[in-house]
């Protein structure tokens, strides 16, 4: 059976990289980042959400797609919303495929902390090149709507999702140490790293 590799947790917990470093250990599996996604669409630096409501059924039918033919799907994603998480979790159904949730978190500080940090030399504030596109539009939106009030609200709301979600495991997320993470990760699925 198919998978549905969810991959939860705040902005800069390491959902994305974590994504990366999975996929490039397992040929076939498709690393479906939403955020990569959207700026497939021409203005999305201008209207990021508009961007990203345009691209979300594309994406929910690509992995639905994709599971149905027997291939495993991970999916880099902070949702919160409970409602939004079913549409996930029914095209795995639709598709005959099981939904696997992880959910990589630390401490709210360290997770707000983080956040600021994510793109830059050891928290220097000076870019290393290697940013992903769309972090600039987060930081933008995340500062709009109350800066690390936003990011608690975020980590308050996932904390909660967890309650909801008997099958969902978490993961501490060590920063600084991608391959601890990816190990535990690998070991809360059954694996190990090749």
């Amino acid at each position: 059976m198919s998978r549905l590799l969810h991959l939860n947790g705040p902005p800069g917990i390491g959902k994305s990289t974590l994504a990366r470093r999975y996929v490039a250990d397992h040929p076939g599996v498709l690393n479906c980042d939403i955020d990569v996604l959207r700026t497939l669409i021409g203005g999305w630096e201008s209207d990021f959400a508009a961007a990203g409501g345009l691209i979300r059924p594309a994406a929910l039918a690509m992995i639905e797609a994709y599971l149905a033919h027997g291939h495993d799907v991970v999916l880099p994603q902070m949702l919160t919303n409970p409602t939004e998480l079913a549409r996930f979790e029914a095209s795995a159904t639709a598709a005959g495929a099981q939904l696997v949730e992880r959910f990589l978190m630390d401490t709210p500080a360290a997770s707000a902390a983080r956040f600021h940090r994510r793109g830059t030399d050891a928290g220097t504030g000076t870019g290393t090149g290697t940013d992903d596109p769309w972090h600039d539009q987060v930081r933008s939106i995340v500062a709009a709507n109350g800066g690390d009030e936003a990011l608690a609200r975020s980590h308050e709301a996932l904390e909660r999702l967890l309650t909801q979600r008997p099958d969902a495991v978490v993961i501490e997320s060590v920063e600084g140490d991608v391959e601890e993470t990816y190990a535990a990760v690998l070991e809360s699925l059954g694996q190990r790293r090749r």
